[in-house]
């Protein structure tokens, strides 16, 4: 299938948007904004600002609407009424600094997962990440009927690779004067978040426990109960974001369920 849509200048990405009934309130403005943030990436927070069809099949027997079918109401070019370009840069600058909320709170995660880690294990043995006999039998000694290793020989291989790639001075200086293996508290400064959760998974259960309930938690995982982070989220929805009313879009529409604002955070 060969690709239709020809380039369009900022110029007539605009004229479009406006001919589908897009209310642009300051043209300089608009036209800033798709050249610094671009039409393809703002049009995914437009995009259920477009209409849909009201087409709806109808049984050729009853001649009403089919049961148990999914009634599919494709997405028009037509933008429904009141809709506003801010509305979607408003929408865009959200969910901006909502990915960064997050990823604030996978750093809190992960730093704090590398110390519980290497303290814990580092405690019994400084290369305790080398001994399968510190980790659970699911983990160390049963094998992948694919590949024959076990979860723990994976788990090396990508450790390894890590630390082979690692270019950063401390690492340097530790394998020149130390040379390999690291201790544990050196080497877990490289691993990745997924080699981190997957050591942690590999823990016999009375280590994960620990490690969890030294945050307050029961089943394994790690959270950091100090951290604004909960009330800094609960906020950022609540203040955040922005008046969609007018065109029908809210915060519980996009998937955030009923009772979320009066958990505790």
């Amino acid at each position: 299938m060969s690709y239709t849509k020809p380039w369009m200048s900022i110029a007539d990405q605009l004229a479009q948007l406006k001919s589908r009934g897009m209310h642009v309130s300051d043209e300089a403005k608009a036209t800033d904004y798709l050249e610094r943030i671009g039409y393809y990436r703002l049009s995914g927070y437009w995009y259920d600002f477009r209409m849909r069809s009201a087409y709806s099949p109808l049984d050729p027997v009853t001649g009403g609407k089919p049961k148990k079918v999914r009634i599919e109401r494709p997405v028009l070019d037509e933008f429904k009424p009141g809709t506003r370009f801010h509305d979607a840069v408003d929408l865009y600058v959200f969910d901006k600094k909502l990915r960064l909320l997050v990823l604030d709170a996978l750093e809190r995660i992960e730093v704090a997962l590398r110390v519980d880690l290497s303290h814990r294990l580092g405690e019994r043995d400084a290369f305790a990440y080398l001994k399968p006999d510190l980790f659970h039998e699911n983990f160390s000694s049963k094998l992948d009927p694919t590949s024959g290793l076990t979860r723990h020989h994976e788990w090396l291989t990508k450790h390894a690779a890590l630390v082979a790639r690692s270019r950063e001075t401390f690492m340097v200086h530790n394998k020149k004067k130390y040379g390999l293996p690291l201790a544990i508290w050196v080497a877990c400064e490289v691993w990745d978040f997924g080699c981190m959760s997957t050591l942690f998974a590999g823990l016999k259960s009375e280590d994960q426990d620990a490690i969890a309930q030294a945050y307050g938690v029961p089943d394994g995982r790690v959270i950091n109960p100090s951290s604004t982070w909960g009330s800094r989220l609960k906020r950022h929805l609540l203040e955040k974001f922005p008046d969609l009313s007018h065109i029908g879009i809210t915060l519980h529409g996009m998937g955030v369920d009923e009772g979320w604002d009066q958990r505790a955070w």
